[in-house]
């Protein structure tokens, strides 16, 4: 559990890090905000692998907490994104820019759709349909993964936090106080 917690944690910190400087350099201001939200959500998972490399068993609770940052984070920008579709931003700007693109480059994006069994009143649809598919397999995949780790996490916790609880101590006994009748040091054994 260690071990795993050590390479998810890191590997989430690094990529998500990553992509929040990618999306820094274009000045994206969503990109980072949810890169840095992933980002912290790894940093709290190695948090919970170091405590529990120190037999903290609070560590537990900082694993599976750091799982619900991530896929809160996730959800949110996955919805979002989902409710956010624009057709008609599509179509009165993406293709026209789209076969301009084309055009610049000696192509004509309508003979290019027609080689494919489409024309352009086709791409919203097919755009839709992409969309939909992309975030919510991204939307599954976390709510799988994520959500499945939390759940082991939680599971786990009581047992890995009552064997990392250290025994009662129980206090020694008084010594043993010398009959009255004999003098202290008239002991034999």
């Amino acid at each position: 559990m260690k071990r795993f917690a050590r390479l998810d944690g890191w590997s989430v910190f690094l990529f998500a890090g990553l992509c929040t400087l990618v999306s820094l350099a274009f000045l994206e201001p969503v990109g980072i905000s949810v890169g840095l939200l992933v980002t912290l959500g790894g940093a709290l998972e190695v948090h919970g692998y170091r405590r529990l490399r120190r037999n903290d068993a609070a560590g537990m609770r900082w694993l599976a907490r750091s799982q619900l940052v991530v896929l809160g984070t996730i959800w949110s920008y996955g919805l979002s994104r989902l409710l956010s579709f624009d057709a008609v931003y599509l179509q009165n700007e993406v293709i026209p820019d789209a076969r301009a693109l084309f055009a610049s480059r000696g192509l004509n994006l309508d003979q290019f759709l027609a080689q494919a069994g489409l024309d352009s009143a086709d791409v919203v649809p097919l755009v839709r349909l992409l969309f939909v598919v992309l975030y919510g397999s991204v939307l599954l995949v976390t709510l799988l993964y994520q959500g499945g780790l939390y759940l082991y996490y939680r599971r786990h916790t009581a047992v890995v936090e009552e064997a990392l609880t250290p025994p009662p101590v129980i206090p020694a006994p008084p010594p043993l106080a010398p009959p009255p009748d004999r003098p202290a040091g008239d002991y034999a054994i």
